[in-house]
Parts: structure tokens; C-alpha cells; sequence
């Protein structure tokens, strides 16, 4: 599944992303995220893919077109999972590698 413009700009907003910040985490320049958000220009296969990807690692779930309401975006943990984890990871102790998805 391809992303849309319209589902990078939400996804980047969910998990609150400045494009500065997408760009870094993406490899993806700024200006190439800000023509692909604005639909001003189609971004190339492998910049959405980057996109897509450090998205999804920022936290966000895409969701294909299907017969129960079409495309969108929404986040991977709900707010009680999420303020559940922060405060776990906020709890110090030994220092090692996090494998929360």
C-alpha cells in the first residue's frame, strides 16, 4: 500500500512530526515532503516509502481502502497504552535495548 498526501500530512500530525523532523527520520528532503503533502508534485516511489516507514515508526498505523469507510491513518497505541509505556520507560533502571514495536 502507497500512502497519500493527504495521509502523510495526518500521520505526521498524530505523531506530531514537524517536517523538519520527518525529514531527518525519512531521509527524505523538506522540500520533497512539502511538495508531496501539498500535492504540488508526485514523490517518488522510494521517498513515500520512506515516508511510510519512519511514520510508522514514529507510532502511526495506515489503513487501506476497503469496504468499511476507506483509506486513513490513526496511531498505534491509544492514549492510556501510551501514557502506560512513558511512564515504564520513565522508570529508569539497567539501560538496554527497547523492543517496543
Amino acid at each position: 500500500m502507497m500512502i497519500t498526501s493527504s495521509q502523510c500530512r495526518a500521520a505526521r500530525a498524530l505523531v506530531e512530526y514537524s517536517i523538519a523532523r520527518l525529514a531527518i527520520s525519512s531521509g527524505v528532503s523538506q522540500e520533497i515532503i512539502e511538495m508531496f503533502e501539498r500535492r504540488l508534485e508526485n514523490a517518488a516511489h522510494e521517498d513515500i516509502d520512506a515516508l511510510q516507514s519512519a511514520l510508522e515508526k514514529a507510532g502511526a498505523v495506515f489503513i487501506p481502502d476497503s469496504d468499511s469507510g476507506g483509506i486513513g491513518v490513526r496511531l498505534k497505541f491509544n492514549r492510556s497504552d501510551t501514557k502506560r509505556i512513558a511512564t515504564l520507560e520513565s522508570e529508569g533502571g539497567i539501560v538496554a535495548h527497547d523492543d517496543v514495536p
